[in-house]
């Protein structure tokens, strides 16, 4: 009888360790924003309001080259970022920008601001928030497809 509980305590041990080491890659993988292009929806807590709407400013992370790439509405913009996902911390680092004019220059100064001020992120499902400490989000994005 004691054989049959020391199977079970054993076989349940396993099965414990086995389901805590599958759970653990996807927590990680709940808080990647890498390899994904996020475009803006919201800056400064107000609606995007473009006067094209084909300039809508995006960005992506390149995990590997820990580079950021995107567009602000009228101007290239990328450089380096560092990112710890487990706190869902972030820092974009000051790049370079290609400099011409469009009616939407405005929006690009907003959007490359925010993103040199963030140093947290929340990401709800397919929404992305770029934060500045516990304040308002400073910018709102959706995963594009």
């Amino acid at each position: 009888m004691k054989k049959i509980y020391f199977y079970l305590a054993f076989l349940f041990l396993a099965l414990l360790i086995i389901s805590c080491k599958s759970k653990t890659p996807s927590a990680q993988n709940s808080n990647d924003i890498t390899s994904k292009t996020w475009k803006l929806m919201e800056i400064n807590g107000q609606p995007l309001q473009l006067k094209n709407s084909k300039n809508n400013p995006y960005f992506s992370l390149d995990k590997a080259e820990m580079r950021y790439s995107g567009h602000g509405g009228c101007n290239g913009v990328s450089g380096t970022f560092e990112i710890k996902p487990e706190m869902m911390r972030i820092k974009f680092n000051q790049g370079m920008s290609t400099m011409m004019a469009c009616d939407d220059l405005e929006t690009e100064q907003l959007f490359t601001k925010a993103l040199l001020a963030a140093d947290n992120y929340t990401l709800n499902g397919n929404t992305l928030f770029l934060n500045k400490a516990r304040m308002a989000p400073l910018a709102k994005f959706v995963l594009q497809e």
